[in-house]
């Protein structure tokens, strides 16, 4: 079930363009992170790094069946900025 949005904060796009990748966004509120995926949201994780860890997971378990899939960092302002792209980055994640 959708958790409500915290008043101040910016929902995320519900579609990001630039192609048919079915996307992870990770977003922080307050002081914890949440994972969205097709109408859905997951969490809450303690860390930004626990939250991309599951995303990156997931994504990848798609990825496999041949599902395009990205994992997308949402910012404070809403904007999304790819994280890890399946065929292209390596997996698992690795530390940066």
């Amino acid at each position: 079930m959708p958790r409500p949005l915290v008043e101040g904060s910016v929902p995320p796009a519900a579609i990001i363009p630039g192609g048919p990748r079915r996307r992870y966004l990770v977003m922080r509120r307050q002081d914890l992170w949440f994972i969205a995926f097709e109408g859905e949201e997951f969490g809450p994780y303690q860390t930004e790094r626990e939250a991309m860890l599951f995303a990156v997971d997931a994504a990848h378990q798609f990825g496999e069946q041949g599902e395009e899939t990205q994992v997308v960092r949402v910012d404070e302002n809403g904007a999304a900025h790819p994280v890890w792209t399946y065929g292209l980055d390596p997996y698992p994640l690795t530390p940066e």
